[in-house]
């Protein structure tokens, strides 16, 4: 096993360090002028997602699928990722991470909109879409679409359930000291009384938590913003100058290039809102619509709210605690750069806590629909059961276990849905509109 778990960390720095970074950020700037800066209706985006679709076709509203989207990429990506990406790349990384979620944002509507045109409607009544059936029907190539959702599956297993609730005991273990056993059993029960009602229960409550979980942490940040607010100026300016300017090691960052700063920004945005991998079109797919371009935008939002907005004042957070309070961040793991910044608040490390729980808790009720999907395209609903069981029998077994393999394996297998899934981006590229 271990020789196994060594040679998949070499495929992983092979992949990671350069081309799967260089083939997303091709991607994401070639639809972004192939669209004609579709980012520019984001707005238009957010205000559609709020609006009745009762007499389209479809299982959910436009908002219950976007917010199922959200609640499986805003994870501890949002907190942990931005903190690494900080102490690797140094300040000019949060920069770096904000464009790519902007320019992801046309990505995630080619995805959306291609997964909207090739959905098919099943005898119940019932819709699928997403990469597998744009690979089917739109590239003709059933191998490849059968891979796709394969690794799909494994990922709802990986990233979508273990690794989140191994972070939810990590956090209320060492917290509140509660055995991982126990918090094991009570994040499958929950998430198991969730997903048992399919899409309709998992829109349901995403439209509810998703919402309430993303005011509650920004209103925090926003709480350590005016706290700083001295340094809230410095901070933005050393963040744009070291995006583009090598930086030395000062206070408690680290010394970085323009490149180590582009490298860790990048990659850490890429893995925050998924765009590339494709699956917010499996939600997208769901929604009440009649028009590909119309669930698109909404879809595309939820990138903007989860890079450009979560990671972005995250960053700022961070930046600006360590220009205010240097001595906080002295010897600290890169990951606990947030948990740093949030001790100014009266029992911040609980609130912090209980956003990286509910965040978790999202990501394993949003990752269950995208592998019921694949299960559904590979061996029909009778499948859908089984699969449910499963899923949250491996809540429990991540919780308990150490999990190592399961993250490198689940970078690796994210890398292997991007290639299907952007090949497909850039072959049906003429079939995406930017207009109704």
């Amino acid at each position: 096993m271990e020789h196994i778990l060594l040679l998949i960390k070499s495929l992983n720095r092979l992949l990671w360090n350069g081309p799967m970074l260089y083939l997303l950020i091709a991607t994401h700037l070639f639809l972004t002028f192939r669209l004609k800066f579709i980012q520019k209706k984001i707005f238009k985006g957010i205000r559609l997602s709020t609006k009745s679709s009762e007499d389209t076709k479809g299982q959910t509203s436009s908002f219950a699928a976007l917010t199922t989207t959200l609640a499986a990429t805003l994870g501890i990506g949002n907190i942990v990722g931005v903190s690494t990406a900080v102490a690797m790349g140094g300040p000019g990384a949060i920069l770096w991470l904000w464009i790519t979620g902007i320019l992801g944002m046309a990505t995630t509507y080619g995805e959306c909109y291609l997964g909207i045109r090739y959905r098919t409607l099943a005898k119940d009544g019932t819709y699928s879409g997403g990469p597998m059936y744009v690979l089917e029907h739109g590239l003709k190539s059933k191998p490849m679409a059968v891979v796709y959702a394969l690794l799909t599956l494994c990922a709802s297993y990986g990233v979508g359930c273990s690794t989140q609730s191994n972070s939810i005991t990590n956090v209320t273990s060492s917290l509140w000291g509660f055995s991982p056993y126990v918090i094991g059993i009570i994040a499958a029960v929950l998430t198991g009384l969730v997903i048992l009602g399919g899409i309709e229960s998992i829109g349901n409550l995403c439209k509810k938590l998703v919402p309430a979980m993303g005011f509650f942490y920004i209103a925090a940040c926003m709480v350590l913003v005016v706290m700083n607010y001295e340094y809230i100026l410095p901070a933005i300016s050393l963040i744009c100058r070291s995006a583009f300017l090598p930086s030395a090691m000062v206070g408690g960052f680290v010394g970085s290039t323009i490149k180590t700063a582009a490298r860790y920004g990048v990659a850490r945005g890429l893995f925050t809102n998924e765009a590339g991998i494709g699956t917010a079109a499996i939600a997208a797919a769901s929604a009440k619509t009649d028009n590909p371009h119309t669930q698109a935008l909404v879809s595309m939002s939820a990138t903007f709210w989860d890079t450009v907005v979560m990671c972005g004042i995250t960053g700022i957070v961070i930046v600006s605690n360590i220009l205010k309070n240097p001595a906080s961040v002295k010897d600290i793991p890169a990951s606990d750069l947030t948990t740093a910044a949030f001790m100014q608040l009266p029992y911040g490390q609980y609130i912090l806590g209980f956003a990286i729980v509910a965040f978790a808790m999202a990501t394993l009720i949003g990752w269950s629909y995208f592998g019921e999907r694949a299960v559904v395209y590979l061996f029909g609903r009778d499948g859908i059961a089984t699969y449910k069981l499963f899923y949250i029998l491996m809540i429990f077994g991540g919780a308990v276990l150490s999990l190592d393999f399961v993250w490198e394996l689940s970078d690796l297998i994210n890398a292997l849905m991007i290639l299907p899934n952007v090949l497909t981006l850039w072959i049906l590229r003429k079939e995406i509109k930017g207009t109704e």
